[in-house]
């Protein structure tokens, strides 16, 4: 398993990654357990969670599977998705609430990377870098980073974090596939020029870069893409992709999620990928197909077969 560096942080984690937002909700607490010891068993060191996720059990199942693990790992979460009317997501008030809540669950003195869900409009970035700088200091956190943001949001927290002496961001985790490139615009630009590494989510597509949905067949009950939101996916367009992705893949004897994967993988501003499983051996087929090895020719022939 390779590791990278997060950006200008000091932490190193496996490249592929465990995305946890399925513990809690579509994973029960034995369910969940089985996951994540599958993980460590195959080397990953990278476990994403956030305070939402499973409405807190997420991170209670987390923390309790990880006991006796914990100084193996690096272990991220998230603040500020969803707060009252009266307490924005990024306020300082919110970040020091949520982020006790979050450690008495996961069960820990710290968290390795503490991470601003979603942009706060109505926080100052100032407020709530100066609140995530008291975190560090305390030794509660010990990096901090950013999620679903613009590349002038980076810019402008960067400029912050300089002048004001303050922690900067050194990730950003933004949705990031073969199917919706759109970070591609500006973010990873931002990413590299300001020194933070990408945490792609939703690197499958919620599934239909698995290959197991197929164009005008019935979509599994049990599957994310069954749900509405996640099933936005489900286009002519999007389904004309994937048949040439399989094709590029079948001739050269690769899997279609081993492309998609590996694809992400091989970019050099990308920290790890955080895919998400539901079972073990979803992790373990994750783990195998998260590859470096793409050269960049065909790092350029796979992003010409579905466009930017």
């Amino acid at each position: 398993m390779e590791h990278r560096a997060l950006g200008r942080s000091g932490l190193k984690v496996s490249v592929a990654g465990l995305g946890c937002n399925n513990f809690g909700m579509r994973c029960d607490e034995d369910r969940s357990r089985e996951v994540i010891h599958a993980a460590l068993d195959t080397g990953i060191t990278f476990f994403d969670t956030a305070r939402v996720y499973g409405g807190g059990k997420s991170e209670e199942f987390l923390g309790r599977a990880l006991k006796g693990h914990r100084d193996e790992v690096v272990l991220a979460t998230k603040f500020g998705a969803v707060a009252q009317a009266d307490d924005a997501g990024g306020s300082r008030r919110h970040l020091l609430r949520s982020v006790e809540t979050s450690l008495r669950l996961l069960d820990t003195d710290h968290v390795d990377l503490l991470q601003l869900h979603r942009p706060d409009p109505v926080t100052p970035i100032e407020e709530t870098l100066g609140a995530l700088t008291t975190l560090v200091e305390h030794g509660k956190v010990r990096y901090v980073g950013c999620s679903n943001v613009t590349g002038w949001m980076i810019a402008d927290a960067d400029w912050t974090a300089r002048t004001r002496n303050l922690e900067p961001f050194v990730t950003v985790q933004n949705e990031w596939s073969l199917l919706n490139r759109a970070i591609e615009h500006e973010v990873t630009g931002a990413c590299e020029r300001y020194g933070c590494s990408v945490l792609p989510y939703f690197p499958l597509a919620s599934g239909l870069l698995t290959g197991k949905v197929r164009r005008g067949e019935p979509v599994p009950e049990d599957s994310r893409l069954a749900n509405a939101w996640f099933g936005s996916v489900l286009t002519d367009d999007n389904f004309t992709k994937v048949e040439r992705l399989e094709a590029w893949a079948s001739a050269r004897g690769r899997a279609l999620t081993e492309v998609a994967l590996s694809w992400l993988a091989s970019q050099p501003v990308v920290g790890s990928v955080i895919a998400g499983a539901t079972s073990v051996e979803q992790v373990r087929a994750n783990v195998a197909a998260t590859r470096t090895d793409l050269t960049t020719e065909e790092i350029a022939e796979i992003g010409a077969l579905v466009g930017r």
